[in-house]
């Protein structure tokens, strides 16, 4: 009879620990230090790449046990990778959500597999906040010099400026491909095998791949997780040539710059656009199917947005209406977008320009997945998930072993998002339990000003507020009060905090202003840390930066509890 040995996580995927003095008695893993020779049993100190504990071989309920059991297994078993499957986990699709969760898989030890059918980084890197940064980047040097009055009140003269819009095409395109290098060199270096071809899942544990007209060629898995995210939706009655009505996809390549431009839709993708082609010098029209421009935001932030980044450009707008048609510009004539009001459907308005920029959203990229074989219908196009990305069956049932994230499941449409639902994935199959926590996750949109936000806007929380019981109060600070902002003469801009003062739990941070994207993370890492008001209040910020925003946010906000902070004895330093 073979001696059973219990196991702790290696620190090394070239190194294997045993520990023979205590057991893994629950789904949770423990992490302890090496020890090359245990219980007289000898444990070579290089191994191959593959042959190490894989915990997830061992450990395979995925919620925690009331009374969990024992886990160990033989020695023989021990480093030898696993017999029945190729990859302890494929995953369908490298973009950002893809890439994170195989970057975690092998710091856990799995033998993975990922499968990409276009470019390595998916829409993000080659389509999306890649490229659309490196022309922000641009616009925002633009705004920049062509400020007078703020140029002059920091002492400064500057010639007119201009800019090479091939040379601005260049910078997005050559990022991109920097971006994507980088990704594709990381998962080399780190023995993830990158398989070509469009991936599909023939059944349990099964995936075929490959390139059109090509053979197919099939691996099999323990974990499947499908990351194929999202390509932009264009609705019914608008005709998309690629040159004069044009998607992100194609407005990225910047392949010219109209004198006048119509952006379908006021979301982050089209206020992102706005701020792109008015700086290298375009008039935009934005429409919009509801009341007010900037639905998704705060409505106190968008009113705010909209006096600083729409009504002194040259932006105007049609709010309430549809665009029901777009032809694309052809035989010396324009484009023509006809207007439909949205409460009526009755025709209200023609709109003759340049070109069109359909901004309206995205679209889950799920066709041609083989879901059906293992008996999965999508919704709206979304691949249905529980909160563990676990993907359901027609039935409602759970689908052992398959998980969806990202773009794809439609849970919280962002790159990072599905990164960090990858990484939450890879925890349940190596037996963590862990559910991630999306109101903690922030959004930013790259304007310049910039917005930023966590959590909930102030009508959600007062809906939940009145929904469940609470009292919600708000507090605010302005970038006015900011020494760091007032040297850069950027004083515009406002912090928004939504919390309860019974029990200070922050609901919901807004941010726009001078860098309010690099200045949100202090807010959502509070939120998925459970840290309150009334404790962040004491953390420290340097002065002058422009973090004291939100120092002095959170030190404006009255709580009624007290603090929670674990008392500690003063050190003398």
């Amino acid at each position: 009879m073979q001696p059973s040995l219990s196991l702790c996580m290696p620190h090394s995927p070239n190194s294997l620990a045993l520990d023979s003095c205590s057991s893994l008695t629950s789904p949770n893993l423990r992490f302890c230090g090496l020890r090359r020779e245990i219980s007289g049993f000898s444990v070579p100190s290089q191994l191959k790449r593959g042959q190490f504990i894989r915990a997830k071989r061992l450990i395979f309920p995925r919620k925690a046990q009331a009374s969990p059991a024992k886990v160990s297994a033989s020695s023989d078993d021990n480093g030898s990778p696993p017999k029945s499957f190729d990859y302890d986990l494929t995953i369908i699709g490298a973009g950002v959500g893809g890439h994170g969760a195989a970057l975690h898989a092998v710091e856990k030890g799995l033998k993975t597999a990922i499968i990409e059918g276009d470019t390595m980084g998916g829409t993000c890197v080659n389509r999306g906040c890649v490229p659309s940064k490196a022309l922000l980047a641009v616009s925002g040097r633009m705004r920049e010099l062509q400020d007078q009055h703020h140029l002059k009140a920091l002492g400064l003269q500057v010639s007119a400026a201009g800019y090479d819009r091939q040379a601005v095409a260049d910078h997005a395109n050559n990022l991109a491909s920097k971006i994507r290098s980088n990704l594709t060199n990381s998962l080399k270096a780190l023995g993830v095998d990158i398989l070509t071809g469009m991936g599909r899942i023939l059944g349990p544990h099964k995936v075929k791949y490959g390139k059109v007209g090509f053979s197919d060629n099939v691996v099999t898995a323990r974990d499947i997780i499908i990351a194929t995210g999202s390509v932009p939706f264009v609705p019914k009655g608008i005709e998309v040539d690629g040159k004069t009505v044009i998607t992100s996809d194609h407005a990225l390549k910047l392949e010219f710059v109209p004198d006048w431009v119509a952006i379908v839709g006021s979301g982050y993708i089209g206020l992102e656009f706005s701020d792109v082609y008015t700086a290298l010098g375009s008039e935009v029209t934005f429409v919009e199917a509801l009341d007010q421009l900037m639905p998704g935001f705060d409505p106190e932030i968008s009113k705010l947005a909209q006096r600083v980044l729409i009504n002194p450009r040259k932006i105007d707008y049609h709010t309430g209406v549809f665009a029901t048609k777009i032809t694309p510009a052809k035989d010396g004539k324009p484009v023509i977008i006809e207007l439909t009001d949205a409460k009526t459907k009755e025709p209200k308005d023609t709109l003759e320009v340049d070109a069109a920029l359909i901004a309206t959203g995205r679209a889950p990229f799920t066709n041609g997945l083989g879901l059906e074989n293992i008996n999965v219908e999508t919704q709206r196009g979304f691949v249905p998930v529980d909160e563990r990305m676990q993907v359901k069956d027609k039935d409602g049932n759970l689908v052992p072993h398959v998980y969806c994230i990202g773009d794809a499941n439609g849970k919280m449409m962002l790159a990072h998002a599905a990164s960090a639902q990858g990484i939450s994935v890879v925890e349940q199959v190596t037996g963590t339990d862990h559910v991630l926590n999306h109101l903690s996750i922030p959004a930013a949109c790259f304007t310049h000003p910039e917005i930023s936000m966590v959590g909930l806007t102030e009508p959600q929380a007062r809906e939940k507020a009145q929904k469940e019981g609470f009292e919600i109060s708000v507090a605010k600070t302005s970038f006015k009060a900011n020494t760091k902002a007032l040297a850069e003469n950027e004083g515009e801009g406002l912090a928004k905090l939504i919390f309860r003062p019974d029990n200070g739990e922050i609901l919901g941070v807004h941010i726009f202003g001078m860098h309010a994207a690099d200045l949100i993370h202090e807010a959502s890492n509070a939120i998925a840390l459970g840290t309150r008001v009334q404790d962040i209040k004491f953390a420290v910020h340097a002065h002058p930066t422009l973090s004291e925003v939100l120092d002095e946010l959170f030190k404006s906000a009255k709580v009624n509890a007290r603090g929670t902070r674990p008392i500690r004895e003063p050190i003398a330093v």
